[in-house]
């Protein structure tokens, strides 16, 4: 039987203070792969959704150049 998150939790906070802030870090990254898994398919899918909303003529493209003089001048304001 696994151990119950409690006791791996108080097993933890026996380790020194940077054996704990490793151990936090490995497990905060395993949570953020299944995330980024998350993020990376809703990414593509948009990418989807907006290469055929291009091809439907729904949506105009803008050059790369005249979106980061918006963006600057925005910051700028």
């Amino acid at each position: 039987m696994a151990p119950s998150s409690e006791a791996v939790f108080n097993a933890a906070l026996s380790l020194a203070p940077e054996e704990r802030a490793a151990l936090a870090e490995k497990l905060l990254e395993s949570v953020d792969s299944l995330e980024q898994d998350k993020i990376e398919a809703a990414w593509a899918e948009e990418a989807k959704r907006r290469i055929e909303a291009y091809r439907q003529g729904k949506m105009k493209l803008l050059p790369g150049e005249h979106v980061i003089e918006s963006l600057l001048d925005e910051t700028e304001s």
